[in-house]
């Protein structure tokens, strides 16, 4: 009759301390290669600087990080694939400002910006700076507000993907300059860059590397740096907002995500592990070299960036009547 009850204390303890050996046994991440999602174009900021942490990752892991360029829908394609992955670390998501802005822009998204993604870490802002065609009467940005208010429907201007900063920028410099231009969208800066120096665009925003050695050859013609302070790899090129537009500050920004519902120690791992890289010297010379500046900081600054982000923005875009779909 003691049977059962004795069978049921031994099943009990040998559960207990299958699952005592479960939690104290190492729970290896990452346990195979790590997908690392790019959302815009090859060749890009974003896409390169994820090449050179996927680097430094891959060395101290000791597992392969690998680069999946997945452009399209203003970032909208990469950050589905990772929204609906497993949510255990496998599959990550690197965005740059533009994320902070899709749910203002677009009125349907195919997944939740909040709820579907875990922040991870910062690893870099980064400056843009405002060009024009040379053959634009222009040689500030008073002048090209200026030029805007004289000859309204002439200036197009261009920044990537409808839902990326460059192209909020343009917008922002529109509503504090009081004048017009019209947006033309197009899927990155190798796609725009023929139509910006062959005269059918006038005004574009990117970043700073990317357009320097068009500026140092009089391609194109800088005006300003939209960061609040200069940029270290131009620093004769004054700032926006020191050329008659105070306050005017867009800065583009850099950071990893996992699928939401990442186990916390999976995330916090990344975390250091990324912070880590981000003080390395040899990190920092590579970043400082693609006009960025290495950024350390917690998943929860993450987090209540992207609420600072989309407030700032949404409330822009609302004003404006902004709309990328």
């Amino acid at each position: 009759m003691y049977r059962l009850p004795v069978l049921m204390v031994t099943l009990f303890l040998f559960l207990n301390i299958v699952f005592k050996q479960a939690l104290s046994a190492p729970q290896t991440y990452p346990s195979r290669p790590v997908r690392m999602v790019v959302p815009v174009a090859a060749g890009g900021t974003t896409d390169i600087m994820g090449r050179i942490i996927a680097a430094k990752l891959m060395t101290q892991f000791q597992q392969q990080f690998v680069i999946d360029d997945r452009p399209g829908a203003s970032g909208m394609i990469g950050a589905y694939i990772v929204a609906k992955a497993q949510p255990d670390g496998h599959t990550l998501l690197l965005v740059g400002g533009s994320f902070g802005t899709l749910r203002s822009l677009f009125t349907k998204l195919p997944f939740d910006v909040e709820k579907d993604f875990a922040p991870v870490s910062f690893f870099a802002t980064s400056p843009y700076v405002l060009v024009v065609q040379p053959d634009l009467p222009v040689r500030n940005v008073l002048q090209l507000i200026s030029y805007g208010k004289s000859n309204p429907g002439r200036l197009n201007f261009a920044g990537s993907t409808p839902g990326s900063l460059q192209r909020l920028a343009g917008e922002y410099l529109k509503y504090m300059g009081g004048f017009d231009m019209t947006y033309v969208a197009y899927r990155g800066t190798g796609a725009l860059m023929p139509d910006l120096i062959g005269g059918r665009l006038q005004v574009a925003f990117d970043n700073v590397l990317i357009l320097a050695p068009y500026i140092q050859k009089n391609t194109l013609r800088a005006l300003g740096v939209t960061g609040l302070k200069r940029s270290s790899v131009m620093p004769q090129i004054a700032t926006v907002a020191e050329s008659g537009l105070p306050g005017f500050s867009v800065v583009g920004w850099f950071g990893v995500l996992a699928t939401g519902g990442t186990a916390d120690r999976i995330v916090q791992t990344l975390n250091r592990a990324i912070n880590q890289a981000m003080q390395d010297t040899d990190i920092k010379e590579r970043f400082q070299s693609q006009g960025s500046e290495p950024l350390t900081g917690s998943p929860a600054d993450l987090r209540a960036h992207l609420v600072t982000e989309n407030a700032k923005w949404g409330k822009l875009i609302r004003e404006l009547g902004v709309k990328a779909d």
